[in-house]
């Protein structure tokens, strides 16, 4: 198995642990996984991490196209050759974080036509994602979210527990706030570590996120606002004020929390969406106006 360096969500460069060393053994788990994507005989799938095949087998014989990445070689190459009579299916031998999918999912020449806007076809995502890179590998399929209509992914335990947390929970944090702001989350079922061979330390549950962004009900802008929940929480044991009084005045702070009703005390973990979004949008103004 191959080794190296990464660059996780954060721009950090660390080092990888070796991939693909626990596979899906449960034909049962398998089969549910693959039923949480529904009806699949019109639609392209993308399946992140295929390893030794036991989803592929599945969605080979029920999705229209499907396309699976595979960063290792050796289990690429395997791939190609157990799937080498079905036409269709594509395995990319590739890392899904630097994948560009506007060169698979995005318009090719001369496929649009001028004065037509050009949609994407939805496309349905189905996964194992490692669980040293599960947030990074959100982030980036969040960036490319107008490919995906769902995304149907097996995580840590604990990654789900944080994913679905509700706000005011001790798991509520960036991560839940971000997966959110984009999707609507479901925790399907979770497996045993002897579902996989070799069996990992670790439970894994499965999720279905169904791709619906909420940026434009929040009436905030994307960019301003992940920074500014990167913010709130950047310390999570601290309160609001103290993660925000960094980057805005106190005067401009102290208005923004009284017309929003958030008190300054407020850990970001206990306020929902919105509210967090209506102190964004009255900072923002604030800002502007004293600019």
């Amino acid at each position: 198995m191959s080794k190296g360096l990464v660059t996780n969500a954060a721009g950090r460069r660390v080092r990888k642990p070796k991939l693909g060393q626990h596979f899906l053994r449960d034909e049962q788990a398998a089969r549910r996984i693959v039923e949480a994507l529904g009806d699949v005989s019109q639609t392209t799938v993308l399946e992140i991490g295929p390893g030794n095949g036991a989803l592929t087998a599945l969605l080979v014989r029920r999705a229209r196209r499907l396309i699976a990445i595979e960063i290792d070689k050796v289990l690429a190459a395997q791939l190609r050759m157990q799937f080498a009579t079905a036409d269709n299916i594509e395995v990319i031998e590739g890392d899904v974080l630097s994948i560009d999918f506007d060169t698979i999912f995005g318009p090719k020449p001369g496929t649009s036509r001028p004065g037509l806007e050009w949609k994407p076809e939805p496309v349905d995502l189905v996964g194992n994602l490692p669980y040293f890179l599960t947030s990074d590998i959100l982030l980036r399929l969040f960036e490319y979210r107008r490919y995906f209509r769902q995304m149907v992914i097996m995580v840590q335990r604990e990654v789900a527990e944080r994913i679905s947390a509700k706000p005011g929970t001790r798991d509520y944090g960036l991560l839940s706030a971000t997966a959110q702001l984009y999707t609507k989350t479901e925790r399907l079922f979770t497996l045993p570590p002897g579902a996989f061979n070799p069996p990992p330390k670790v439970h894994s549950s499965v999720l279905r996120l169904t791709v619906a962004p909420q940026l434009e009900k929040l009436g905030v802008q994307e960019g301003p606002f992940i920074d500014f929940l990167k913010l709130s929480f950047g310390q999570k044991r601290k309160t609001l004020w103290n993660n925000l009084k960094s980057q805005y005045e106190s005067g401009v702070l102290r208005a923004a929390l009284n017309a929003t009703g958030v008190q300054p005390n407020i850990r970001a973990e206990a306020l929902p969406l919105d509210k967090t979004a209506a102190l964004f949008r009255a900072l923002a103004s604030r800002n502007g106006a004293t600019s």
